[in-house]
């Protein structure tokens, strides 16, 4: 079990803490690794191998000219679940690094946000190099804002 992985259980089964809960305390941790997370505020909903949920609140400090969450403040939230699902993911023997992003805007993102990113375990299993992770983000509605993939590069640990 990964670090990541570990603290993720360990903070998730706190008990409500006034409006503080476990998964906020997490969020806040795991933003403190990569600082400009912190700059979406986001709470990471879900996390397990091969999958990780990442919740945007639609607040000013988010949103664009026209009122809707920021082109890059998505982008920020499918980097955090991707960068959170490679951690709790990745063989032992592995590491990882993103290689690039693409991206298509689907949508207007005029609510809260949950972005997405998804693997199989043959993936990680087989990588040797290129690992393209799925990546979406959706509004309350369930309308896809933004999909794309997230190229990570996966080479064996240096021993």
């Amino acid at each position: 079990m990964s670090q990541l992985e570990s603290l993720w259980k360990s903070t998730t089964g706190l008990p409500v803490i006034g409006k503080v809960a476990g998964k906020k305390i997490f969020s806040v941790a795991f933003s403190q690794k990569a600082p400009y997370f912190g700059s979406i505020r986001p709470t990471v909903t879900e996390l397990r191998p091969n999958h990780a949920e990442v919740l945007i609140r639609n607040r000013r400090r988010v949103r664009n000219h026209i009122g809707t969450v920021h082109a890059i403040a998505l982008c920020n939230g499918l980097e955090m679940a991707m960068g959170a699902l490679a951690e709790v993911t990745i063989p032992a023997d592995k590491r990882w690094i993103p290689k690039g992003m693409e991206v298509t805007y689907t949508a207007k993102a005029s609510s809260d946000i949950t972005c997405y990113a998804e693997t199989t375990q043959e993936q990680w299993e087989s990588a040797d190099g290129d690992l393209p992770v799925k990546v979406w983000a959706t509004r309350d509605d369930g309308t896809t804002v933004i999909e794309g993939v997230i190229n990570l590069w996966v080479t064996p640990k240096k021993r």
